[in-house]
């Protein structure tokens, strides 16, 4: 590979480029169509797969066909008037309700992190190695992802180097890149140490209990106790959230790895926050990505569980 195709390729994200080539191979072979592809090839591509594929997919399959003209060289035809009709039109027949991942309220993350903290309490006692480890692991990446509204792939980037963090005082993180970092310029992100719930208090202690001094933050652990050298994939946190849940007796079915930040974003604006200091803190650019992840309700008082705010 070439430098200038290996910066090309960093330029995007590798789930971005798995799906744009997936749907690139669905247009092809599955249904058929031709590279380089006519805007009314796009246009019935579009009809017969209307009410069977869903908006975002289809959103996602003209990015990726136009990502592919645009990348060759051709025009691109998804931007052709014929196509933008039809598309509006199917939004306008076979409207969809998005779903959102239900946001995990505080009350439910009390309830699971005390339950991990049993579960590592009981396991010490017994020895446990295993379950120790994913114990401490699960609390930290829960409490840490829940506070400071970390997406899946941003908990699973996380390097031991790139964190310092301070018993009762505060952590700091940096991260090369994120989705919300266009232009991988990084950003470093801070949340104070907390009396109750503490997402410091749970890291160091991960790392202390898995004697880790550099790598990436959450890794597997194998059925013997032995940590991969790998971090963790972005798909596994929410298989881990939800059997975290579920040992905590909570109904996990409607949750996803969105939950810790739509959980936040919903804390957050309970108690007061403002909108401005809200998308600060988490990171979003505009209004309609935070209103996304705010879960409309009454506004309901909640009690502080520390005795200075998180600064955003």
């Amino acid at each position: 590979m070439s430098d200038m195709d290996r910066y090309l390729q960093a330029a995007t994200r590798d789930n971005t480029r798995r799906s744009y080539r997936a749907a690139i191979e669905h247009f092809e072979v599955s249904w058929g169509g031709f590279l380089p592809a006519t805007a009314d090839n796009v246009a019935r591509y579009l009809v017969e797969h209307a009410g069977v594929l869903s908006i975002n997919t289809l959103k996602l399959r003209l990015s990726a066909l136009a990502q592919w003209h645009n990348s060759q060289g051709f025009a691109d035809p998804t931007k052709a008037p014929v196509v933008r009709k039809v598309f509006k039109g199917i939004r306008a027949l076979h409207p969809v309700q998005e779903k959102q991942a239900e946001p995990l309220q505080l009350r439910d993350l009390e309830r699971v992190v005390d339950w991990l903290e049993q579960e590592a309490k009981a396991a010490k006692e017994k020895q446990d190695r295993p379950q120790l480890l994913k114990a401490s692991r699960d609390r930290a990446l829960i409490l840490l992802g829940f506070w400071r509204g970390f997406r899946s792939d941003e908990l699973c980037r996380l390097q031991i180097e790139h964190v310092q963090a301070q018993a009762g005082s505060g952590i700091t993180l940096y991260l090369p890149r994120s989705k919300s970092d266009r232009e991988n310029l990084g950003q470093t992100y801070q949340t104070p140490a907390l009396l109750k719930l503490c997402p410091v208090q749970a890291y160091i202690d991960w790392l202390n209990e898995a004697a880790l001094v550099r790598g990436p933050v959450f890794r597997g652990i194998d059925r013997w106790g032995n940590l991969c050298e790998e971090g963790l994939h972005a798909n596994s946190v929410i298989p881990l959230l939800r059997q975290a849940l579920e040992r905590a007796g909570i109904a996990a079915e409607g949750y996803t790895s969105h939950s810790l930040r739509r959980g936040f974003a919903t804390w957050a604006h309970q108690s007061g926050w403002d909108l401005k200091s809200l998308m600060s803190y988490v990171g979003w650019k505009d209004m309609k990505s935070a209103m996304r992840y705010v879960e409309a309700s009454p506004f309901q008082g909640v009690a502080r569980i520390t005795d200075k705010p998180l600064s955003p």
